[in-house]
């Protein structure tokens, strides 16, 4: 990310600077100790300043182990909204890599969050509002991702009407992709975006208000609460290279060849274990023999779960947005049959998904199995039909269990 400031900072590091005769406290915010990135803060008081320590409420997941491995749909618009932004995540899939929740919140958050313990990026499908953070404002609205580096207080201010997100938790970094950067860390000019499309905190929201106010903090595998007696939103400036901010998969430029390219083209976001990759409007493939859509493969170490967030995806029939497709590792997979010739002399596509591949096996929960679509496994052969239950008589888990912390 590239150096940001906002606000008083002073000349130099680790030297005296006050605001209205106060010596402001100095907090540097940064990766790997002293050797990653880092921001530096400046607060009236000390971050450290607590009033009273709540309890410890462990993470629980209720992991869904299905007796067939196949290919699965799952229709994400039955979930019922409910919640804020914290609570209302209700957990999908996840590994030691990766954690993915839907969200839909009804209720502002009453408080203050931080994540203790990895990185989010959150993709706004449906609402819009404004993040506020430590940092200062983020606004943001449809088909924006977030990205909240960890450590970073938030809260949220939500617009009226639907709010429909995916959150991803990683204890590792969200980075833009290594090869889209020069050793210097700059964006390079082949990449499918640039640094001007990343939209950093607007203001600052320096507040000194002394009241009690609840922080909730994600850290040791489950959610830590605090009392505070003041506002924990006390910094006059901070400066450096962690920060967090908004970005629109509409500023995404994707790239087009005379043949088909594949998934690493659309890639957006890495983390360790994972990518995250958005399939934009665009252009198709130019030759006269060209085949548009893509081509069969095996997820050989991957797996591959596609989030359709608007449009018309034509390799796949039976897809609707607000759905996700899990094409998990040991089986091929491509455009269902009749796609290819349909697609045939097309000459751009309006899809818009987001893509997650993972490098470790995905776990599911009982959200994906209340949501899932057996049938979807059987797509791809027109003689099979009115397939019931999950490939076993009863449609029901060969197991359940109850997974506690972010990387069980």
């Amino acid at each position: 990310m590239r150096y940001a400031s906002l606000g008083q900072v002073p000349r130099k590091r680790h030297a005296q600077v006050r605001d209205d005769g106060r010596l402001l406290v100095e907090e540097v915010m940064g990766y790997e100790g002293f050797s990653g990135n880092e921001s530096i803060l400046y607060h009236v008081h000390s971050p450290c300043r607590i009033a009273e320590v709540g309890s410890l409420r462990p993470l629980e997941r209720e992991e869904w182990v299905p007796e067939a491995h196949v290919h699965r749909l799952a229709d994400l618009r039955p979930v019922e909204p409910g919640g804020d932004p914290i609570s209302g995540r209700r957990v999908l899939m996840f590994n030691s890599d990766i954690e993915v929740s839907v969200c839909k919140p009804t209720a502002t958050l009453d408080g203050f969050y931080r994540n203790g313990e990895g990185d989010e990026v959150i993709y706004v499908h449906r609402g819009g509002g404004v993040l506020r953070t430590v940092f200062g404002r983020v606004p943001f609205g449809e088909q924006d991702y977030l990205v909240i580096p960890r450590g970073t207080t938030v809260t949220w201010e939500l617009s009226a009407g639907e709010q429909f997100w995916l959150c991803f938790h990683t204890p590792g970094e969200i980075e833009t992709p290594s090869r889209y950067r020069n050793r210097y860390g700059q964006l390079l000019e082949h990449a499918p975006f640039s640094q001007r499309d990343f939209r950093p905190p607007l203001e600052l929201e320096t507040r000194e208000e002394a009241r009690p106010l609840r922080l909730t903090v994600r850290v040791r595998g489950g959610l830590q609460d605090y009392k505070l007696d003041r506002h924990p939103f006390d910094v006059v400036g901070w400066d450096g290279y962690v920060w967090p901010y908004a970005f629109n998969a509409g500023d995404f430029e994707p790239r087009a060849g005379r043949f088909h390219l594949p998934p690493p083209t659309h890639q957006t976001f890495q983390g360790p274990g994972f990518v995250i990759c958005t399939f934009a409007p665009r252009l198709l493939d130019w030759d006269p023999e060209a085949v548009p859509l893509p081509y069969h493969h095996s997820n050989i170490q991957s797996e591959e779960v596609m989030f359709y967030a608007d449009g018309d995806y034509a390799a796949r029939k039976g897809v609707d947005v607000g759905c996700v497709t899990l094409h998990p590792s040991g089986l091929p997979h491509g455009p269902q049959p009749g796609a290819v010739e349909k697609a045939l002399g097309a000459k751009r596509t309006d899809e818009l998904a987001v893509m997650w591949d993972t490098f470790r096996p995905l776990r599911l929960t009982t959200l994906s199995q209340a949501n899932d679509k057996p049938e979807y496994a059987y797509s791809w052969n027109p003689d099979v039909t009115g397939i019931p239950g999950n490939g076993h008589s009863d449609g029901a888990p060969a197991a359940s269990s109850v997974v506690t912390g972010p990387s069980a």
